[in-house]
């Protein structure tokens, strides 16, 4: 195998295209900091370099478990679309592993430093955010695999990256900037559970119990429509009442593309639905944040 092919399974292995929710998450957290006063790039660059370590090594121990447990095999669904260089055998399962806790590793050496420098807080979010991404497949915890994988998704994306990314600049926390964060971390909590969805059949056979086996496809289709009309709904109100200004309506713009995923899964979920919530998601949190950024010049 080619060196360039071994970089370039490592670069797939990361999942990288997931990355834009933790530059979202990060930047709209310091970009509604910056609108209190002043910005630092090296803070924030460093926040952002940390916390997408933090996401990669995630992915890398979530593939990792999947495959030693049994639960991702070559029937999984989600390899039809996108690649999967451990299960396809491109990768070995300990060099995975430990790549992923190096990656850990480095994000806590960034942790450290920022906790140093702007406060303990930067050192409670992090001890959260490793414990969660290792404890989401590993055992004996294996949370996503008893229906709380949604739940810990909307908090790490919402109202702990958001934290993180405004309390590095400001050192301190902003309820403002919790509020926010809700609507988009709802967002990327429906990737899970569109592609939970999807996979009932898979994972019911593999014995383990997403949200979307607990709640039924039904329930499951109710609650992701639900989510999206409320998180457009709460940006609308925030944008008029606050925290929020108006130039957040742009977030407005996002509504042709949900309304027409919304369409989909209401009539047959299709094999990609995680990949179209996540552009929707993207689509929402650019939007959002350009908002923002046109707030702060004008």
């Amino acid at each position: 195998m080619s060196m360039k092919n071994v970089y370039r399974d490592w670069f797939l292995a990361t999942r990288p295209w997931s990355f834009t929710m933790t530059f979202i998450s990060v930047s709209v957290g310091g970009t509604l900091a910056a609108l209190e006063g002043a910005f630092s790039w090296p803070f924030y660059l460093l926040t952002l370099l940390g916390a997408i370590c933090m996401h990669a090594g995630c992915n890398l121990v979530n593939d990792y478990e999947d495959v030693r447990s049994g639960v991702d095999d070559p029937n999984v669904p989600t390899a039809s679309y996108r690649p999967h260089p451990l299960m396809e055998n491109r990768l070995k399962p300990k060099q995975v592993r430990n790549i992923a806790y190096l990656l850990y590793l480095f994000a806590c050496l960034i942790g450290f430093y920022l906790t140093y420098e702007r406060g303990l807080v930067v050192l409670w979010l992090g001890i959260i955010g490793v414990l969660a991404g290792i404890a989401y497949t590993a055992p004996p915890v294996s949370y996503k695999y008893k229906g709380l994988g949604e739940f810990s998704v909307f908090l790490m994306w919402g109202p702990l990256m958001f934290t993180g990314g405004y309390y590095v600049q400001r050192q301190a926390i902003s309820m403002d900037a919790i509020l926010v964060s809700i609507p988009f971390g709802a967002l990327v909590a429906l990737v899970l559970l569109a592609n939970n969805i999807r996979d009932i059949d898979y994972d019911r056979s593999k014995g383990i119990h997403t949200l979307a086996i607990l709640l039924g496809v039904r329930g499951s289709i109710k609650l992701y429509l639900g989510l999206i009309v409320a998180a457009y709904i709460a940006i609308a109100v925030m944008s008029l009442f606050g925290p929020l200004q108006p130039w957040s309506l742009l977030v407005l713009l996002s509504l042709p593309l949900a309304i027409k995923l919304l369409r989909q899964m209401k009539r047959d979920v299709p094999l990609d639905a995680d990949a179209q919530t996540a552009k929707l998601d993207t689509a929402f949190g650019l939007l959002l944040l350009i908002s923002l950024l046109i707030g702060s010049l004008i």
